[in-house]
């Protein structure tokens, strides 16, 4: 079974402009008129002004191909669109009926079916009305061939793991663990991934290749002397860190510290929910001002934390490691392609990851839209994706210059909830600060470049 890209519709950023149907009308029927877009964007049924949308969803069990008396219709399993064949077609229109999207109408001009084929073979690569669209209220996404690359790799943590329902850090875990490989010795510090059974209980562990739990103050230490070992003994493996952000930032700091600027070679990924989340959500040195923690309240005196976050990930660049990068679980070609950059950097020195991981619990949204926080953080820009070696500087994975605004992210976590007025324009002054100070280093590796 294969998993295939698609065309995903934001209601939200819809404005209602058209481009999209226009740009679809003129490509595949030469005219600007409306009603030859294969692409319909309506009026939502609901009182709030918004925007529907009514288009082919290439379902994998699609009802229009199974209604069709004529076989005029079939799913193309290599490009995972659903084809019509105009030669079988008997225009009984079935088809329409058994479509629930309105993915597939009767064209009077055409004088037949017609329906979205993503702009099969397009030279642009994407479908005319994802191109069209500058509101990115359509997105073409190319996520799921994550899943035809490494969905046969081998998931290296035990099934039934203890997190929280809709854990990110979990999916981290996961995933990171399935590309790295069995050839790996993983340290896990007190946090939530030992604390979900990553290390197992009863004497049994949680993973498939040999973990161990080290104390936050020195996983990066014992790793150094693991890999040692087996440099000694002529076997090559990975030694990293899943660590959290308390285990890294803070507690874990100085061992961390000092292993980058040794150059050890060592895997270390940071797994940031900005938050001693798993021994009751204290606050870490990578809370962010303003957030509701248990140990920066909100009540009469206190209005969550005072201080801005540490700059985990510009800290380890300073130590001019091998590889450093942040990554997010929003982007996961980006987490993947940096993972295996990372990957070859721990094999000649130090490599250090930096993956934010929204926490359902601790920052207080639904479980369900754990990605699409995740996606918010980096499209405002609260998270912004780099990746940095010695020979190239810092270079920015995605551009900074189309940021979504702000509230989005903010609004969609209770642990925002409280803030004022005065403490969102400090925290926008301190993003664009941020953004600003990320913009010159990487200018400065483009221009020496």
């Amino acid at each position: 079974m294969s998993a295939y890209s698609t065309i995903a519709f934001k209601p939200e950023r819809c404005n209602g402009c058209n481009d999209c149907m226009t740009a679809c009308s003129q490509v595949k029927a030469g005219s600007a008129d409306h009603a030859d877009s294969r692409i319909q964007i309506v009026a939502s049924q609901g009182n709030d002004g918004g925007f529907e949308l009514a288009m082919c969803r290439q379902c994998g069990d699609p009802k229009c191909v199974a209604v069709c008396p004529a076989a005029a219709l079939s799913k193309d399993q290599a490009a995972g669109t659903i084809a019509w064949d105009g030669a079988k077609c008997v225009n009984c229109l079935l088809c329409t009926v058994g479509c629930a999207y309105g993915g597939i109408v009767h064209n009077a001009r055409a004088g037949h079916v017609v329906k979205c084929d993503m702009c099969a073979g397009s030279a642009a690569g994407q479908p005319a009305c994802v191109a069209a669209c500058d509101q990115e209220a359509l997105r073409f996404i190319t996520s799921a061939n994550i899943y035809n690359q490494v969905g046969d790799l081998e998931d290296l943590f035990a099934p039934g793991l203890s997190g929280c329902q809709g854990c990110n850090t979990e999916l981290i875990m996961r995933h990171t663990l399935r590309r790295v490989g069995s050839d790996t010795v993983l340290a896990t510090p007190p946090g939530c991934i030992p604390g979900m059974g990553a290390v197992g209980y009863n004497g049994l562990t949680g993973t498939k290749v040999p973990v161990f739990h080290p104390l936050l103050t020195n996983t990066a230490s014992m790793l150094t002397g693991i890999k040692r070992h087996y440099k000694r003994q002529g076997r090559e493996v990975t030694a990293m860190a899943l660590a959290g952000d308390g285990g890294a930032s803070d507690v874990g700091f100085q061992s961390l510290s000092g292993a980058a600027e040794r150059g050890e070679q060592i895997l270390f990924v940071c797994v940031d929910n900005e938050g001693y989340m798993n021994t009751g959500m204290q606050r870490s040195s990578c809370t962010p001002y303003g957030a509701w923690t248990s140990t920066t309240p909100v009540g009469e005196r206190g209005q969550g934390k005072s201080q801005d976050a540490k700059n985990m990930p510009v800290l380890m660049m300073m130590h001019n490691c091998a590889y450093v990068a942040t990554a997010s679980t929003g982007f996961m070609e980006d987490l993947y392609a940096k993972l295996d950059r990372a990957i070859a950097a721990s094999k000649v020195g130090f490599a250090y990851l930096h993956i934010y991981s929204p926490c359902t619990t601790g920052w207080r949204f639904p479980s369900q839209d754990n990605i699409e926080v995740a996606r918010k953080a980096v499209e405002t820009n609260f998270v912004m994706l780099w990746e940095f070696t010695p020979d190239s500087g810092l270079t920015l994975s995605r551009p900074l210059d189309k940021a979504r605004p702000l509230s989005e992210y903010l609004e969609a976590q209770g642990k925002y909830r409280h803030l004022s007025p005065e403490q969102i324009t400090h925290i926008e002054a301190s993003l664009a600060k941020n953004v600003a100070f990320i913009e010159r280093l990487a200018a400065k590796a483009v221009a020496g470049a």
